[in-house]
This record gives structure tokens, C-alpha cells and sequence, in this order.
């Protein structure tokens, strides 16, 4: 009995090459060289609502160098390609902004520059990235470290023996790059993921050591988690098995954040199913919890006219839509007309979010899906 065929991913080096291969065999035979570039538009975006992800369309533009419209974009596209090729040859990263300059002069002979500012290299790299199916970190290219990790793991960071346990008052600095190669687990006794909007909630339960009493690791993003963070998360979820559990804001913007995490966002369609994570679970703050858990009205804060409208707008997503619960939860938070940040908690007592709060609505399962 014959065994299946593992399908084999080339490599970005590969997908490189062979890129460069094509233009140039179309070059040679006399035709525009051209490579097509995945839409990356509102209109070539779907919801699968079996996989429960936000996944890109099939939509394709063609990117032709003696199209007077395009060939700067063709040749940008190319430059960048080369510039990342080196970098993966050379075992080497560099930052988006470091690519800027790296493929930023004036061509020879003309006073035109391939790139003028970082505006047009950055959508120019996420045109590799879908053109080649490779996440920005396989092109060895990363942002800014933002987001921090405590918790019951260890890991391995390019070499580096990382026990979360151990990481003190700031934590460990999530990586852009948390890919395979460059970031593994070790030891893990957590039972779940808690991501944490903001940075001072995330000390708090830091201080409070609730990752210890709760056998948990605790992980924040600055506010909407980087690609580094979600990438990680996604990691944990599915290679550990870990639950993920997301704490925000009571407003627009915390359900917002939710929602990346859980279907992905429009923006990095073509990147859900390598950041968003369906089974993740909203713990709070939710619009209920202003009575339930007898939350002074004086920490309150009135809706704005633009929270009000991107309220809606989100009620109006269509992995929200057919939600009833959700429904109820954001026509709550309207009709009170008010919204809570993480830090009402602490009106509550200092220690509340960590003694009360959250033991709370883990012992009862307390969550939105």
C-alpha cells in the first residue's frame, strides 16, 4: 500500500528564483515580461464561514513592465524581491526601514528614485509577500518589538533559552520574527493564553503574579497586537493546544481587536490563516459587566458619535451578523450609551482585575465565542 506524497512548501528562496526565472524567460521570448499580484481589496475579500476566517479572493492584477502605469511598481516589486533574496541567502534580517534604504538611489543617469519615502516601499512589500505566499518575516524583513510575554513556558529565541517565568516587571520582548526557525517551545505547564489590550492592565496582572495563580501565560500588544504577537498566539493555539482568552476594552475598538485576533483583518486577508485564530474567546470587559459585577457608574465614559458609528459597523460584519449574543452585547453597550476601558477595574480595588474579575469569569466560563 502506497503511502501519500507530503506536499513540500518552496522555499522563499525559491519563490524568489523562480519569480525572477519567469520575467526573465518572458523577456527573453519577446513578450512584456509580468508576474500577477493578488487584489489586495475590499472586493477580493470573503468570510469563510467553515474555516471562520477572513480569507483573500481570487482576484489578480497583472504587473507589466512596459505598462507606462505600472513598470515603476514592476520594477519596485523587483527590487525589493532582490534586496530580500540577499537577505534570506545571507541568513540575515533587516527592519522595513532598513530595506528603504537599502533599495532607496538615484538611477544612473536620471534624476528619478526608485523609492522616495518608506510610503511606497511598505505596500510594496506586502505585494511580495502576496505574490509569493510568503509571510513579510520568510522575506527576513521586521517591524519594531511591540508587545511583552510572562507565563508557565519556555522558549528558545535564535538559540537563547527564554524562561517566561523569569522575565521580571517588563517581560520578554515578543520578536517580529516568531517563526520556527527562530522561536521554539520548551517547556509549557500553562492551560490557557490571556492576551491583554494594554500595557498597564498587563503589569497589574503581572505584578498581581496571576500567570502563577492561574497557570497561564499573560501577553499584551500595545493596543492592536503587531503581526509578531498574532502570529505567536496563533502558534501557541495550535501547536500547544492552549485556549486563548482576550481581554479589551468595553468599546468599538476592544471588539474591533477581538475580531482581527479571532477572523483576521481585511487588511492582512491573505495572511488569516496564518494569524487568525476562530477558537479564541472575548472574557471582557463586557457591557454587562457594568451591573453584574456592581462597577461604580462614575468610571464610565460617554459614546462618541464616532463610537456609535463604528459600533454599527461592526454589528454589521458578517461573522458578527448572524451572532445573536454578539448582537446583544454591542446593542447593550448602545443603548447605554457609555463604554468602560480595563482600568474601571481598578475603582473595584487596586488587585480587583486579578483577585475578582478575572478568576471570576474563568470559574464560569463567562465568555463571548
Amino acid at each position: 500500500m502506497s503511502s501519500a506524497k507530503k506536499t513540500v512548501r518552496p522555499s522563499t528562496d525559491e519563490k524568489i528564483i523562480q519569480m525572477a526565472r519567469n520575467v526573465r524567460a518572458q523577456g527573453l521570448a519577446g513578450d512584456d515580461p509580468r508576474f500577477n499580484v493578488p487584489s489586495r481589496t475590499l472586493a477580493n475579500v470573503n468570510f469563510n464561514e467553515v474555516k471562520r476566517i477572513i480569507e483573500m479572493g481570487d482576484g489578480k492584477t497583472a504587473r507589466e513592465f512596459f505598462n507606462l502605469g505600472q513598470s515603476k511598481k514592476f520594477m519596485q516589486t523587483m527590487l525589493v524581491a532582490e534586496a530580500c533574496k540577499r537577505l534570506v541567502a545571507a541568513g540575515k534580517t533587516n527592519s522595513i526601514r532598513d530595506l528603504y534604504y537599502m533599495t532607496k538611489h538615484t538611477i544612473a543617469g536620471t534624476r528619478e528614485n526608485t523609492f522616495d519615502d518608506q510610503a511606497e516601499s511598505d505596500p510594496i512589500i506586502e505585494d511580495l509577500e502576496v505574490t509569493l505566499d510568503s509571510l513579510r518575516e520568510e522575506l527576513h524583513l521586521f517591524a519594531s518589538n511591540k508587545g511583552a510575554m510572562v507565563g508557565e513556558i519556555t522558549v528558545v529565541d535564535g538559540g537563547d533559552v527564554i524562561d517566561a517565568r523569569r522575565m521580571g516587571t517588563g517581560g520578554w520582548s515578543v520578536p517580529s520574527i516568531v517563526e520556527p526557525d527562530v522561536i521554539q517551545f520548551r517547556e509549557c505547564e500553562a492551560k490557557f493564553v490571556l492576551l491583554v489590550e494594554k500595557d498597564a492592565m498587563w503589569r497589574r496582572l503581572n505584578e498581581d503574579k496571576f500567570w502563577k495563580q492561574h497557570h497561564c501565560i499573560l501577553i499584551h500588544g500595545g493596543g492592536q497586537p503587531p503581526r509578531g504577537v498574532r502570529r505567536l498566539m496563533h502558534r501557541m493555539v495550535h501547536e500547544l493546544k492552549l485556549p486563548l482568552y482576550v481581554f479589551v476594552d468595553n468599546d468599538p475598538w476592544g471588539y474591533y481587536i477581538y475580531s482581527v485576533v479571532k477572523q483576521g483583518s481585511i487588511s492582512l486577508a491573505y495572511e488569516s490563516r496564518r494569524m487568525a485564530i476562530p477558537s479564541a474567546r472575548f472574557i471582557g470587559l463586557s457591557s454587562a459587566d457594568v451591573k453584574k459585577y456592581d462597577i461604580p457608574e462614575e468610571v464610565t465614559i460617554r459614546l462618541e458619535d464616532t463610537d456609535i458609528a463604528r459600533a454599527k459597523e461592526i454589528m454589521a460584519y458578517p461573522w458578527f451578523a448572524g451572532k445573536k449574543h454578539w448582537q446583544t452585547e454591542i446593542q447593550r453597550m448602545l443603548s447605554s450609551k457609555v463604554k468602560l476601558e480595563l482600568e474601571a477595574l481598578s475603582a473595584k480595588g487596586i488587585t480587583y482585575a486579578s483577585d475578582e474579575y478575572l478568576p471570576r469569569k474563568l470559574k464560569d466560563k463567562d465568555f463571548l465565542d
